[in-house]
């Protein structure tokens, strides 16, 4: 746990300026704990024009000269998933708090280095989980804690996509990603779903990853033609059981043959049912036999998930409370999604 800091002001250094960080800023310059005191890059040119535009004191090309400055409290990794866990490691070493991208590594066991890596230097990880943050999770959150569901027993996930592939080289090579939509969309909604029903653990799971739509001769997205040596897959499905009882369907897909995107989680109880993201509760009243549907109110923030992850963590590091998404959920996650890919491996169940 964080030691409650006599300077308010947590002095940021975020790492990979080209992309996704621009999603993270507004949550640290909205905190009233964090300043983002220096930015890096690999690409100089990039980091300088990054810090003359936000106002940035120091900007850095290489990533061991931001970890040897001393007035850096905290890293902001916000770089292709294959590096997550070697420079949170770095990073913990160095003696910073770390927040960084999803996921927080691309196999369990880099998670579990990351873990003795933080509990050896006793600062905090936080994993960007922005589904989490929406106001139609924070609605659910409530009722869920509540109990209004009573015991769950199941649960469906799916995040399709039709023609919708990134196809750039951080997403499509498994040295880079470590895999396809399962890690890129899979940990998102996973993340949310065990976080709603209490943090619950994996026991087993059988599933599948393969590459279908991407493997026909001039496959296509509409970021553009399919590179054909694309090694990752770009539809995956599993059945997991839970140690909570639950058992949780998962399908994922860049690239399916549907009719639109859907993101959608169900959740299904003794006692009543929900859904997201339309937060919508479903009851049944036994003693006149009606059927019921709640529909929760939800107000909109002016800041999107990424950044109020951001602030949320920033105010943990401040007041000494937990990271909001300790490395332990992290682990949970990437079991499921890592047992996918062993599933498919092996052609048969996973045991953890």
């Amino acid at each position: 746990m964080a030691e409650e800091s006599s300077d308010p002001q947590i002095r940021v250094g975020v790492v990979g300026v080209g992309g996704i960080l621009r999603l993270h800023m507004p949550g640290w310059e909205a905190s009233p704990y964090t300043t983002v005191a220096a930015c890096c890059d690999i690409r100089e040119d990039v980091a300088q024009a990054f810090a003359k535009e936000r106002g940035i004191e120091k900007a850095y090309s290489d990533y061991a000269e931001l970890l040897a400055d001393d007035s850096i409290d905290m890293i902001d990794l916000a770089v292709p998933t294959a590096h997550h866990a070697r420079m949170t490691i770095q990073a913990l070493e160095a003696g910073k708090h770390v927040f960084c991208e999803k996921p927080l590594a691309p196999t369990p066991a880099e998670i579990e280095q990351v873990i003795a890596a933080r509990d050896k230097a006793g600062k905090l990880t936080c994993t960007m989980q922005n589904q989490r943050y929406a106001p139609e999770s924070a609605a659910l959150k409530v009722r869920f804690d509540a109990g209004e569901l009573g015991d769950l027993y199941h649960a469906r996930l799916w995040w399709l996509r039709r023609a919708e592939m990134p196809n750039g080289p951080g997403f499509v090579y498994k040295k880079n990603s470590g895999g396809g939509p399962c890690i890129d969309l899979g940990v998102h909604l996973l993340d949310l779903a065990l976080w709603l029903m209490g943090s619950p653990t994996p026991k087993a799971m059988i599933g599948t990853a393969r590459k279908e739509v991407a493997a026909r001769p001039g496959a296509w997205s509409h970021s553009g033609d399919i590179p054909a040596d694309m090694d990752v897959e770009d539809f995956a499905a599993g059945f997991v059981r839970l140690d909570n009882g639950v058992t949780l369907v998962l399908e994922f897909s860049w690239l399916m043959h549907h009719p639109e995107e859907q993101v959608r989680a169900w959740f299904y109880g003794r006692d009543g049912g929900a859904t997201y993201p339309d937060a919508t509760l479903y009851h049944a009243d036994n003693e006149h036999k009606q059927l019921y549907n709640v529909d929760l109110k939800t107000r909109k923030s002016k800041l999107g998930g990424h950044a109020l992850c951001c602030m949320d963590f920033a105010e943990c590091l401040v007041t000494g409370k937990p990271s909001p998404v300790p490395a332990e959920q992290s682990l949970a996650v990437m079991r499921i999604l890592d047992g996918l890919y062993r599933s498919e491996a092996s052609g048969g169940e996973v045991r953890f």
